[in-house]
């Protein structure tokens, strides 16, 4: 069994034993996203810290999304529960990459991706193949994404 996941069993277990109900449940729903992972496909595996870590992002990323859509729904109790989800999640995750070190990466890829060729703002897709491996589980696609547009169009 992989660390994190080993850690998430046994912080699940902890908040069971505190009564914690939020984080026990919200433990709960990520092991078995991990484990529907795992068993997907035509054999069942076991996935790495890695594979892990990008199942709880998912995870994470579906608890803002839907504290976002309570919110303009005007369930803000709802909301609010999934949005202390999503930073329980967050806690698992490595720290994200601050806009200031974000806009440093992908200004060196959009200087590496112009003497290479790549101008203006067809150049998105050649600067996102130099960005994403560098930013991998460490800032959002989307904010990334931005990133590379607002760099570009000057």
């Amino acid at each position: 069994m992989t660390t994190l996941k080993s850690k998430l069993k046994e912080d699940l277990t902890t908040a069971m034993k505190a009564r914690d109900e939020l984080t026990s449940s919200t433990l709960r729903l990520t092991l078995t996203a991990i484990t529907k992972e795992e068993v997907s496909g035509k054999t069942s595996r076991e996935l790495s810290d890695d594979e892990v870590q990008k199942v709880i992002a998912k995870e994470a990323k579906k608890r803002r999304e839907a504290a976002e859509a309570f919110a303009q729904g005007g369930r803000t109790e709802q909301a609010e529960r999934e949005r202390v989800e999503g930073e329980l999640l967050d806690a698992y995750l490595p720290k994200q990459l601050s806009d200031d070190e974000l806009d440093v990466i992908v200004g060196q890829a959009v200087q590496e991706a112009k003497s290479a060729g790549a101008e203006g703002p067809r150049a998105m897709g050649a600067v996102m193949k130099i960005v994403n491996p560098k930013v991998a589980g460490l800032a959002d696609g989307g904010r990334v994404a931005a990133a590379v547009k607002k760099l570009l169009a000057g």
